[in-house]
């Protein structure tokens, strides 16, 4: 029996890649420093708010202010 192999086959081998550099996931805890450049608006420029409702937007606020 074959072992399937799932995915495009003209697709390059992931582990012969040599021209990026893969970081790997932090370990320990990260540290966020809030600054006077940052804008006050926590909606503006957040990769986690897509421009949709949000389910609660309140809340979603409320997490990013302190």
């Amino acid at each position: 029996m074959e072992t399937k192999q799932p995915g495009n086959s003209n697709m390059t081998d992931f582990d012969k890649l040599n021209d990026r550099i893969i970081a790997e996931s932090p370990t320990g805890p990260m540290l966020v420093i809030k600054t006077n450049l940052d804008p006050k608006n926590v909606t503006e420029n957040n990769p986690y708010y897509h421009n949709e409702k949000a389910k609660d937007p309140k809340e979603f606020k409320d997490y990013f202010e302190e």
